[in-house]
């Protein structure tokens, strides 16, 4: 099977998602909206595992692998912190229109990056079967694999965090507390101060520690992070605490997560994990959202700290049992 240029592929792609962009000012009905962000999404979901699968090829030395995974976990952190600040200001003296035209360009400069970038070609794979067994060999192929089996597991236990951090803090803070939308902003910040951390202190982990127990250790955060949020019911600065502790275990998960995918392929087959593990990834986020938001809205945050923070534990514990130590199939 030859594959798609990843050079071109992603050039394209970042192509695809600035002209969509630009489409949003001419919005008129509802339905656009939600067609055009499923798009944009659509877009990203082939953009992303590809630029993933790609970066091994790009960096082939481990130490610098390593260091531009936790460079680019600490650049989506800051982006998450940075980009509604920047919009917020922006909008205080242009319009809606000028931020869609910014947007449309910042994918253009993205795809003139990746054209000045030396990307080794693709290898060529060897796979036969027909279209439906290249469709599904990622992921037949990732459950197969016992650390990334554990990983899927560890990413359930990153996505019941996040979703209670997304969709609830702003409720938590407002009408829990009686907060402002200014301790809502630094919740949100904390959270993202733990991830950056995280992702900064993993290369130093992993000189002494294998990437299991970096990432157990995360998952464990998390759990334990939900657990005392059930039991101590925080104010404000608790609440600062416990999510500054869920943005550091997950980070302590996800930053690993392409040194462990690589691992365990072929230079061949590379993307079909990567793409395996965004969509499974994405697959517990789906779940989680509802589950956060169920549990925080119509139950009590108590129950939803209490209920996630069990399976949070569920998920380590099960990760802990499906990745053996010294796991190695490749």
């Amino acid at each position: 099977m030859r594959p798609v240029p990843i050079g071109p592929l992603s050039v394209g792609l970042d192509v695809l998602r600035a002209g969509l962009v630009l489409l949003f000012p001419l919005v008129d009905a509802v339905w656009q909206i939600y067609l055009l962000i499923f798009l944009l999404n659509a877009g990203s979901a082939a953009f992303t595992p590809t630029f993933q699968s790609a970066i091994p090829d790009v960096l082939p030395d481990e130490a610098r692998y390593m260091r531009a995974l936790s460079l680019s976990r600490l650049a989506y952190d800051l982006e998450n912190l940075l980009s509604p600040t920047l919009a917020a200001l922006l909008l205080t003296v242009a319009s809606f229109d000028v931020l869609f035209i910014l947007n449309s360009a910042g994918f253009m400069i993205s795809g003139a990056l990746v054209l000045s970038t030396a990307v080794p070609p693709a290898v060529v794979s060897e796979r036969g079967g027909g279209l439906l067994d290249n469709l599904t060999f990622g992921i037949r192929s990732y459950l197969a694999t016992p650390r990334l089996r554990g990983l899927l597991a560890l990413n359930l236990g990153v996505a019941t965090a996040g979703a209670m951090i997304i969709v609830n803090t702003v409720v938590y803070v407002r009408d829990r507390l009686g907060g402002s939308e200014t301790e809502v902003a630094q919740a949100m910040a904390a959270a993202g101060a733990g991830t950056m951390a995280g992702a900064l202190l993993w290369p130093c982990l992993l000189d002494r520690l294998s990437d299991r127990l970096v990432m157990l250790t995360g998952g464990t955060m998390l759990g334990v992070g939900l657990a005392l949020g059930a039991i101590f019911q925080p104010g404000f600065i608790g609440l600062l605490a416990i999510w500054l502790m869920f943005g550091a275990g997950s980070s302590l998960v996800q930053t690993p997560s392409g040194r462990l995918v690589r691992r365990s392929s072929n230079a061949s087959d590379r993307p079909a994990y990567f793409s395996a593990q965004f969509a499974l990834s994405h697959a517990c986020w789906l779940l989680a959202y509802p589950l956060a938001g169920y549990l925080g809205g119509v139950l009590s945050f108590m129950a939803a700290f209490a209920i996630l923070a069990a399976v949070a534990a569920a998920s380590t514990v099960v990760a802990m049992l499906v990745w053996p130590p010294g796991a190695t199939v490749e």
